[in-house]
């Protein structure tokens, strides 16, 4: 007899997936992931599904946010640019924690959550989740405009 998967299985299954491409990351290019790392990561299509490139602009951002991925085109095979807030041009090592909380949208769209991204982004950098989203909110707050803007936790 056949099993029915329900929504809740496949959250599960996402977000445990989520979590080993994370370690995965953390494996081939930490334990400290910079700039030039993640300019690595972005090139490898096992770990970041289409193109991208960052741009240090605040045009494609809404208040607030530090970063944002935007299509090239009208497939996904075109590529992304992940507008970054030109605020981090001068924090290059903050940078990829900014992006690799972004990289969970490129990768599986809308089926991903903000828990989906900080799972991520903190499997990836070697952190706990609570650290990881600490560390967005200190990054988030430099913007202005207090609270975090960086998902739900």
């Amino acid at each position: 007899m056949a099993q029915t998967l329900t929504a809740d299985d496949a959250r599960q299954s996402l977000s445990a997936h989520v979590e080993a491409k994370g370690i995965e990351v953390f494996t081939l290019y930490g334990p400290q992931i910079g700039w030039s790392a993640l300019q690595r990561l972005l090139q490898d299509r096992t770990q970041v599904r289409y193109p991208c490139e960052i741009v240090f602009d605040a045009a494609g951002l809404q208040p607030g946010e530090f970063a944002h991925p935007e299509p090239k085109g009208a497939n996904p095979e075109d590529g992304f640019t992940m507008f970054v807030h030109p605020l981090f041009m001068t924090q290059l090592d903050q940078v990829p924690a900014l992006v690799l909380y972004q990289l969970v949208a490129l990768n599986y769209g809308v089926f991903a959550s903000s828990d989906d991204a900080e799972t991520f982004g903190a499997a990836a950098l070697g952190l706990t989740r609570d650290e990881y989203y600490d560390q967005l909110c200190d990054l988030s707050d430099q913007l202005g405009g207090g609270g975090c803007s960086c998902g739900g936790h």
